[in-house]
């Protein structure tokens, strides 16, 4: 597994998994689990216990159907309607991908994806207009999951991390093109018109990927990532714009001659008001890092020194506050933006290793969901009240 600086910050890696499940193992958030024995199936929904009393101001675990396995994306319509997709561990050798759901009460297992979709991001429109991409994309209809192979990208196999909706109906989706190895990725997006994805034409950025969308208006989307490190210089913040017809590139502020900058997460609460969120690291370990664009161009906002506080999303809850989330190995974090004193400042550790990090519509309320982090791969949730 290919391990230097421009990819550490990534998601999961699907050519080892694939090559782990070959070999005996289950590559599954980063982590591998050689020889696992498998826990049997996961206890029916009715035997899942429903959320515990909530507590403002503190994040609370919430039981899910899963018994080994990985949570990877959430998404939320409203407090009584929210999506989360994943990975159940079926054996040493077998993975499962799954979409729970959440009534406002409990998580359920919804529906299993089509095999070899391996999920890693989510995008909720409706409770019956639902795209996931990980190894593909898949839609969910409110019925059932059809695939959607993605265009043939002559860079390679385009492996996404992000997706979006967007208000006419099309969908986005971002990655990388992998011609022989992560190191060699070049950055990717494809559309989806209603009939099939369709490859999208990139300005020429050298080696890299990207890790978020986000969309003000179908005629304004941002797409945000790494250019990686090269001999002579260290990775780079990567942003690119859909003006509604053509991509192209936006200067990310410069670092340090050796400090390493990468995105991870971004959101859109305005054409002049967006933020993209990752991590930075010079001599010592990983650190959030936050810019902020005015409409003109982009700034660093400073952020809490955390060690290994890397931020993987971010969003506005219902109540007007913006949130980040992320972390590194067995350390979570979660920030909030205080909007008078323009500073980000650290909040209450969200408890689990973070995959995926999701705003409420219309409350206070935020979600991370990913793999506990005591135990052996046991997907967990928490929950915010806000």
């Amino acid at each position: 597994m290919h391990t230097s600086k421009s990819s550490r910050h990534r998601k999961v890696s699907r050519s080892p998994m694939v090559a782990a499940l070959a070999a005996g193992a289950v590559a599954v958030g980063g982590l591998i689990a050689a020889g696992t024995v498998w826990a049997g199936p996961a206890p029916a929904a009715k035997d899942v216990a429903s959320a515990p009393a909530r507590v403002a101001g503190q994040w609370q675990s919430t039981a899910v159907p899963v018994a080994k396995g990985d949570l990877t994306a959430v998404a939320a319509l409203s407090d009584k309607q929210a999506w989360s997709v994943g990975y159940r561990l079926k054996s040493a050798t077998e993975l499962e991908a799954l979409a729970l759901h959440w009534d406002g009460t409990s998580w359920t297992q919804q529906s299993t994806l089509p095999k070899d979709t391996f999920p890693q991001a989510l995008a909720v429109r409706s409770a019956s207009d639902i795209w996931a991409v990980g190894a593909t994309a898949a839609h969910w209809d409110g019925t059932s999951w059809t695939t959607r192979n993605l265009d043939r990208d002559p860079a390679g196999r385009l492996t996404p991390d992000a997706v979006v909706t967007t208000s006419d109906g099309k969908a986005w989706t971002a990655g990388r093109a992998v011609p022989q190895g992560i190191k060699n990725g070049v950055p990717a997006v494809q559309a989806w018109d209603g009939t099939a994805w369709r490859r999208q034409t990139l300005p020429d950025v050298g080696k890299g990927e990207l890790t978020s969308l986000t969309a003000v208006a179908p005629d304004d989307i941002w797409a945000a990532g790494t250019s990686f490190a090269t001999d002579s210089t260290a990775e780079t913040a990567l942003l690119l714009h859909w003006d509604g017809t053509s991509w192209t590139r936006v200067a990310a502020p410069a670092g340090a001659t050796d400090e390493h900058r990468w995105l991870s997460g971004i959101t859109a609460l305005g054409a002049d008001d967006i933020w993209a969120v990752g991590g930075s690291s010079s001599k010592g370990g990983d650190l959030p890092y936050a810019v902020h664009w005015d409409g003109k161009k982009w700034t660093d906002v400073k952020t809490p020194a955390v060690a290994d506080g890397r931020l993987r999303a971010v969003g506005r809850a219902g109540d007007g506050v913006l949130w980040a989330a992320g972390g590194k190995g067995a350390v979570s974090v979660a920030l909030r933006f205080d909007a008078q004193e323009r500073r980000w400042e650290q909040a209450a550790d969200p408890g689990v290793v973070v995959r995926g990090f999701t705003t409420v519509p219309s409350s206070a309320d935020l979600w991370t969901v990913g793999i506990a982090k005591q135990g052996d791969l046991v997907p967990a949730v928490t929950r915010f009240t806000g």
